[in-house]
């Protein structure tokens, strides 16, 4: 098998670039943007849930000395436990802790969907493309005085970028995408670990708050 029979520039360009346009002009910079940055983070660690842990315990040690009253906040660096934490010490309410948690949850899962979505359109759109080329290299089969070489190169055009589009969709996009997702849920699930921990520990310096009670009916 010759495996450089399969190299064609024309068939990767039909496709490849075809996919890339169509995919922008469906998703938009923005979305594409998105899918981009959460490609570029596969591979590196997205959230240190053991770094975060150990700073978060030096501010759950000085709410254990100091009271939720006089505790400062200790910002590490990640916004969403730094706002989590400010919520916390300006409300003295886990509660407050926890909404802060799922605003920017809300976030991330809003902006990973996207990437992910839109990762999924462009394995979507790979073979149709791959058919687009298979097409567009069948139609010059009917130029005027094509030759046997024309011919045969024509046909080989038609078949790689079929080739192509399914493989760019299934061995490449298709699995990018996977990959971003299961990363995401990853780093919620660290998240959400860390976000229960605190609030077991900070539960039992917070005032406790007396239910009110209704007055008895004459």
């Amino acid at each position: 098998m010759n495996v450089f029979s399969l190299v064609d520039p024309v068939a990767a360009a039909i496709v490849i670039g075809g996919t890339l346009v169509a995919t922008v002009l469906r998703s938009g910079f923005a979305d594409c943007g998105q899918a981009l940055a959460a490609l570029a983070a596969i591979g590196k660690p997205r959230f240190d849930a053991q770094g975060v842990r150990a700073e978060l315990a030096i501010q759950v040690r000085e709410i254990h000395r100091d009271g939720v009253f006089r505790a400062s906040p200790h910002h590490m660096g990640d916004s969403e436990f730094d706002e989590a934490t400010d919520a916390l010490l300006a409300k003295r309410s886990v509660p407050a802790l926890l909404d802060a948690h799922e605003a920017h949850k809300r976030r991330r899962i809003e902006a990973n969907e996207r990437a992910v979505q839109t990762l999924v359109q462009a394995a979507e759109l790979a073979p149709v493309f791959g058919l687009v080329g298979t097409l567009y290299s069948l139609s010059q089969l009917a130029a005027v005085g094509i030759g046997k070489d024309a011919f045969a190169g024509a046909i080989s055009t038609a078949v790689l970028t079929t080739l192509y589009g399914l493989l760019f969709a299934n061995l490449l996009l298709a699995p990018l995408a996977r990959m971003v997702e299961r990363a995401a849920a990853r780093e919620e699930k660290e998240r959400q670990k860390i976000v229960d921990w605190l609030a077991r520990q900070v539960a039992q310096d917070l005032p406790h708050r007396k239910p009110v009670e209704l007055a008895e009916a004459v």
